[in-house]
């Protein structure tokens, strides 16, 4: 397997949503594939849905089909075909392998809990040490350390150089393909241009860009949103349980949807269809009136209905 057959060089700007199957989806989920949505549709774009299920521990059987469904319901549409990282793992090991022969991956025998006890940031110890051997975990030398790079929302996010310059994971001591590596390969074979995502993903953004450089690939375009939250810190997620948008009756976490985002939707638009709700928001929508606020809180009463509040 090499590139997709996807929208690489249809159109101008190419966006998407990927959700990870170990849960429904929740506000916070919802709020991020909104805001994707109605960027990818404000600048004619096309919108790609791709299920991240490479940590396959983490992955609920029917997830995946549940979460495809709710987009539907919410009238949230994506081009072209739904790919699944599951499926791409001869694509992942040949752009392991080139990197390897290229003399930027090594094994490393160090433990989270080693890693830990020096502070969280790995020190490069086994750099040099050519180990061999199974239950090992890969790290890409780090030679396109990313200090800052300029986000379409937050502005500029400036990385500590420890963390900067970090060699890391991309290939696990379980033999599971890392996140930070199967995100950039599926961008590039996807022909992703602009990605809308949620601020928790900030900082590992930089890991991200410097891969593209490192791959010889111009990194896309990034817009992190404000994240939900049940209580300051507290991300709504699927790890912490938060519970499962409406798909039976959509209308009320789309319109509570709009109004995180920052928009002002008419409290008629309640008793609209999905696709009037949209619309609405398609006609509205500027990145400008996006909510800078880096933290709001959804009230613990209100986690039925996802009413916001202001923090």
């Amino acid at each position: 397997m090499t590139h997709l057959d996807g929208a690489q060089g249809a159109t101008a700007y190419v966006g998407r949503f990927a959700p990870s199957p170990s849960g429904p989806l929740h506000f916070g989920s919802l709020v991020a594939a909104l805001g994707s949505y109605l960027d990818a549709h404000a600048h004619q774009g096309q919108w790609l849905v791709r299920i991240e299920d490479i940590d396959t521990p983490r992955v609920r059987p029917g997830a995946d089909s549940d979460i495809l469904n709710t987009l539907e319901a919410y009238g949230l549409h994506w081009h072209g075909e739904v790919i699944w990282q599951s499926q791409r793992l001869e694509r992942y090991a040949e752009v392991s392998e080139q990197l390897t022969q290229q003399g930027l991956v090594y094994a490393c025998q160090c433990t989270r809990k080693e890693i830990k006890a020096l502070g969280g940031i790995y020190n490069g110890h086994c750099r040099n040490l050519h180990l061999s051997g199974e239950h090992l975990a890969l790290r890409l030398k780090q030679e396109q350390p990313i200090y800052h790079y300029l986000d379409a929302l937050q502005g500029r996010v400036d990385i500590a150089a420890a963390e900067a310059e970090e060699d890391y994971i991309i290939k696990r001591r379980d033999g599971l393909f890392a996140y930070q590596l199967v995100v950039v390969i599926d961008d590039i074979d996807q022909g992703i241009t602009h990605v809308v995502r949620g601020a928790d993903l900030l900082i590992p953004t930089a890991r991200q860009i410097g891969l593209f450089q490192q791959l010889g690939h111009k990194a896309p375009e990034y817009l992190h949103l404000p994240l939900a939250v049940a209580s300051p810190g507290f991300k709504l997620s699927k790890q912490n349980y938060a519970p499962a948008i409406d798909k039976q009756n959509p209308q009320p976490a789309l319109v509570d949807a709009l109004h995180f985002l920052g928009f002002a939707p008419p409290p008629e638009l309640l008793s609209y269809p999905v696709a009037d709700i949209l619309n609405w928001a398609h006609q509205a929508y500027q990145r400008p009136a996006l909510r800078r606020a880096l933290e709001v809180q959804v009230s613990e009463d209100a986690l039925g209905n996802t009413l916001i509040q202001q923090l």
